[in-house]
């Protein structure tokens, strides 16, 4: 209920926002030219995942709406100083505002730092860095760990695997939102009894994930399930259980084209489905509204999730 008021009064805010620029617009003195739009950048993990692109449609339908000038920028692939660079640039660009979803919390902290010396405003999405900023719109990560491990645990139980051992393919240990999302799994299947594997952190990277899931599937006899902390590890872990033919149970995390494929033919038996779309349609409202000097709400929203089931 919390998050849909939050989402609501978010929405309320936009269509005021819609509202005022329509009412007030003030008068422009002969011979003198209107203020130039306000630079909004997104800066994001990577490329590589359908999730940023989601982001980045939410975010662009809304800065088109608004009149804000909208530049996405990230690393080809999760990199720190690639990241950290995509955050200078955007700086040296004049941007006055930054999405960020922080790739290493501690690492891009300095850069943020620096970059609200220099004026520019900071919204995290997804991802916060270690700086404070004007809020944060991202998915619960915790608890949605928590859905995921509940999810596990149905589908074993459904299949009759009351023990055995469990493989997790993570992201790295120093991005805060996937940690949460493996620490929440891990609290429900540690508690209900079964063996948790020592993670294999693959940075997301989709076939490095499937090798290290293949690895779990051949190395374990008695394994009975895995789980991928993102889109690329969710990917790893369905397309190794496809591989292995065996009745492995899995359970992995984000949308995209090729998970829904995975979800289709039974590979795996569900995914958490965040909302990317709304993280950055509703960022840049909140963007808009602190450019403007406007309340920009919640410090914190949560975007929410939803179980997507194997056909």
């Amino acid at each position: 209920m919390k998050r849909i008021l939050s989402i609501l009064l978010m929405m309320a805010i936009v269509f005021t926002f819609s509202g005022c620029a329509a009412k007030s617009e003030p008068a422009v003195a002969e011979g003198s030219a209107s203020a130039p739009a306000k630079t909004v950048y997104l800066i994001t993990m990577d490329k590589m995942d359908q999730h940023w692109v989601n982001v980045d449609a939410g975010a662009k339908s809304m800065a088109g709406a608004l009149g804000l000038n909208y530049k996405w920028d990230a690393p080809d692939v999760k990199d720190n100083a690639k990241q950290i660079e995509a955050v200078n640039n955007a700086v040296a660009d004049n941007a006055d505002l930054i999405l960020l979803a922080a790739n290493d919390p501690q690492a891009i902290s300095e850069a943020v730092k620096n970059a609200k010396a220099k004026g520019v405003k900071i919204i995290y999405v997804d991802s916060a860095a270690d700086e404070p900023a004007i809020a944060t719109l991202s998915t619960n990560n915790y608890q949605a760990g928590v859905l995921a491990g509940q999810t596990m645990l149905d589908e074993l139980n459904a299949a009759g695997k009351s023990s055995g051992k469990i493989g997790i393919i993570g992201v790295n240990t120093a991005t805060n939102s996937t940690m949460d999302r493996e620490n929440g799994f891990r609290s429900v299947l540690e508690a209900a009894g079964y063996t948790l594997l020592t993670t294999e952190y693959k940075d997301g990277d989709a076939a490095a994930s499937q090798e290290a899931a293949y690895g779990f599937i051949v190395g374990n006899e008695d394994l009975v399930g895995l789980y991928g902390t993102n889109e690329g590890s969710t990917v790893g872990v369905g397309n190794a259980i496809k591989a292995s033919s065996k009745g492995i149970i899995g359970i992995g995390f984000d949308k995209s084209d090729a998970i829904q494929g995975l979800l289709n033919d039974g590979s795996l038996k569900a995914a958490m489905a965040q909302n990317p779309f709304t993280m950055g349609y509703l960022g840049v409202a909140q963007a808009y509204a602190a450019l403007n000097d406007m309340s920009t709400g919640p410090a914190v929203i949560d975007t929410g999730v939803a179980v997507l089931r194997s056909k």
